[in-house]
């Protein structure tokens, strides 16, 4: 007999086994885009490789290692399934290019693995003769829509194919290993209907006009669930309780249509972990998943605590009813070739997908992640719902047989109702210290500017009563401090002067009744009059949003990344009457996008894949692609912040010295850490500022440079742009 896997207390898994669990698990998750057959017969083609005697004896006898995965991949290209050939390869290193004809064996790309065979002289027919497998499979033609020129909907098949076959793989083994049946997550979508009903009835009477529009939105999105499923845009403005509607909207069209999950995707940590509160408030800890960087679910927990395990579990490969992620999670995970971020894949089908701050969707790699909310739309029964105040112009950049249907088309209506601030435009330059004065003699006013260098300037200049800073210098839970406390003095009347970077225009719920923007993208702009006014208590009158720009000699470099956004928001201030209004920033985006040409692809992932269909097999690049599809380019390094008002922080800072690691322990210093560039980290080290722990951590030892009230001191600190 042939075996799979050994346990450490000596059992032992039969191949045919673990081939025919494998095939049967991954057949059922693809049996939610239509591919049952084509996962099934991955899964049972798979490990054949473990056939051979190399790999037997690597197994039971302690034999040295031998790879085992290119056997699969052989077998299933000469049965003309080159897509399952990939999945194979790939299913333990990650899914490889496919490289050309000049490859040899030992590079690592598919033709490479193709050409072991003489090598490691497998007998591949005697393997799926013993396997119990047919040397060739006819497969149905996968029931999907090629959109465009095909080579991209292929490879994202590929993809989902992969994501089945690695987390089946995954699953079989871990209920082997543990000696428990494969885990499932028994809760369900439809139940929490009920909840968010039962939540949303008080708002069923309102009781100003406010509430009365805030319904009348939530009434709309309800109606628009009985829609079909598709593409959906939900342009609402500042105020108008999108949060709330949106996921009423998502429970009742997956109601309608049988959908197994909502995806909440939002690009900034700070707006995730407010929403997800929001959710759990209303359906329970249990069936929300709240999947960034920040939130863990700690290994030496999991034995005493079961909540902390099935969330580590749900963390996996999404297996739970409410996600709430990030863009970077979201969009690196579609566009990587490695089993541990591709295992939740599978689990995006079928869903509603609510895509949170639309216009945040990173430039540099729009046309991408267009590409795949078509993908997922088109082929795999997703709904996508677009969600925005200002709603980027993305029409043009959908495949032509698709166009997103707005849930609220009254624009004008709901944004002259909704509309909260008058715009000033400053025409004179300000110096730092001529804002400082302007800012002092308010009594609660919030002022934005593009860098950090900028921000620290001008607080420093502040005068008076409550004075306050945020920048992404300071580490979360500082920040975090900073806001109770600035919320706390709006709501009670008193002075409050802040300074903040951009960090602060989206998913902060402020209302100062005056504000000062530096000029910057239009959109970034109405993002940040949406701190002004918020609850609307006062007149448009006397909530101003004075737009300026620093004097020449006191202005800090605008990063290209901002030029055009900047120089496209000037001169649409010159040409419309109403920056806000939603003619305007339609014209805003379609100008940006057209500006931009091929740079909203600026790797060209959409064209290489594409055009990889021009070789025969296809010739996919799922490595090189995995590596440069990077949403935050610039590599940051983490500065952990030890401080003796912070006990924590020194608790934390004793464990990492000590070399002990895990999640929970990485994630819980992630709220004592600063994120600088590569730059201002080695200023700090050349300067003896810093302890060294490993590649992912050094230690402030001058605690001198951390100031309580502006976050680090950190010589060329560069560009503060984004939170």
């Amino acid at each position: 007999m042939l075996f799979a896997h050994t346990s450490e207390d000596g059992r032992t898994q039969p191949l045919f086994t673990h081939l025919q669990n494998v095939g049967e698990l991954a057949g059922g998750f693809a049996r939610q885009f239509g591919c049952e057959e084509w996962a099934r017969h991955g899964g049972f083609v798979h490990d054949i490789g473990k056939s051979s005697p190399a790999f037997q004896r690597y197994l039971l006898e302690d034999g040295p290692k031998t790879e085992h995965a290119a056997a699969a991949a052989i077998a299933l290209y000469q049965s003309n399934t080159s897509l399952l050939a990939y999945c194979a390869a790939g299913h333990h290193a990650g899914m490889p290019d496919g490289g050309n004809s000049a490859d040899t064996p030992d590079l690592p790309t598919l033709r490479a693995k193709l050409m072991r065979q003489k090598k490691y002289g497998w007998d591949i027919p005697g393997y799926l003769n013993e396997a119990g497998l047919p040397s060739s499979t006819v497969l149905p033609r996968p029931p999907i829509t090629m959109l465009e020129r095909h080579g991209f909907s292929l490879s994202f098949l590929t993809r989902m194919l992969f994501s089945c076959l690695v987390d089946a793989d995954y699953l079989d083994t871990e209920a082997f290993m543990n000696d428990t049946p494969v885990r499932r997550n028994e809760l369900r979508l439809a139940p929490l209907l009920a909840l968010m009903e039962r939540h949303l009835y008080s708002f069923e009477t309102p009781k100003n006009e406010l509430n009365r529009k805030r319904t009348e939105i939530l009434s709309r999105c309800k109606d628009a669930a009985l829609l079909p499923r598709g593409l959906y845009s939900l342009t609402v403005p500042t105020g108008g309780g999108k949060t709330l509607s949106s996921m009423a909207y998502a429970l009742r069209h997956a109601a309608n249509y049988g959908l197994r999950r909502i995806i909440y995707v939002i690009p900034y940590t700070n707006i995730i972990e407010q929403t997800a509160d929001v959710f759990r408030k209303i359906f329970g800890d249990r069936a929300v998943l709240e999947h960034h960087s920040n939130a863990g679910y700690d290994d030496a927990e999991e034995i005493r605590n079961t909540d902390r395990l099935y969330k580590r579990h749900a963390n996996e490969n999404w297996d739970i009813p409410i996600v709430v992620t990030t863009s970077v999670q979201f969009f690196e995970s579609l566009f990587s070739n490695r089993p541990s971020k591709c295992r939740k894949l599978h689990n995006i089908a079928n869903s509603v997908v609510i895509f949170d701050e639309a216009q945040m969707l990173p430039m540099p790699y729009l046309l991408p992640c267009v590409r795949a909310i078509a993908e997922l739309v088109k082929n795999y029964r997703c709904t996508a719902v677009l969600c925005s105040a200002t709603q980027p112009a993305l029409d043009k950049h959908f495949p032509s047989e698709m166009r997103p249907v707005e849930i609220c088309p009254d624009h004008e209506t709901l944004y002259a109702f909704f509309c909260r601030t008058r715009f000033v435009v400053e025409e004179k330059p300000f110096s730092t210290k001529a804002l400082a004065d302007r800012l002092s003699r308010e009594h609660q006013v919030l002022c934005i500017v593009n860098t950090r260098k900028q921000a620290q300037a001008v607080f420093a200049l502040l005068q008076g009563e409550g004075c306050y800073h945020l920048s992404t210098l300071m580490y979360p839970l500082h920040r975090k401090r900073i806001l109770a406390i600035i919320c706390k003095r709006l709501r009670d009347g008193f002075s409050c002067k802040v300074v903040s970077t951009s960090l602060i225009e989206a998913g902060v719920d402020l209302d100062f009744p005056t504000l000062y923007r530096e000029r910057a993208g239009l959109d970034s702009m109405i993002q940040a009059a949406g701190r002004c006014n918020r609850e609307g208590k006062r007149p448009i009158e006397e909530s101003l949003v004075y737009l300026f720009v620093f004097a020449r000699d006191e202005s800090a470099d605008i990063p290209a990344s901002l030029r055009l956004p900047f120089e496209l928001g000037d001169k649409l201030m010159r040409e419309c009457g109403d920056i806000g209004s939603p003619a305007t920033i339609h014209a805003y985006f379609e100008q940006l996008y057209r500006y931009k040409g091929s740079s909203l692809d600026q790797k060209n992932i959409v064209g290489r894949l594409e055009e990889s269909i021009k070789s025969s097999p296809p010739s996919f690049p799922f490595a090189s692609v995995a590596r440069e599809f990077c949403l935050i380019e610039e590599s940051t390094c983490q500065i952990l912040i030890v401080r003796n008002d912070e006990p924590a922080s020194t608790a934390i800072a004793r464990q990492l010295k000590q070399g002990y690691r895990s999640r929970q322990l990485l994630r819980d210093a992630g709220q004592f850490c600063v994120n600088v560039y590569a730059n201002a980290y080695l200023s700090l080290l050349g300067a003896g500022a810093l302890d060294v722990l490993d590649d992912a951590f050094a230690v402030l030892r001058d605690v001198s440079l951390y100031d309580g009230q502006i976050g680090l001191h950190a010589p060329d600190i560069g560009i503060g742009v984004w939170a």
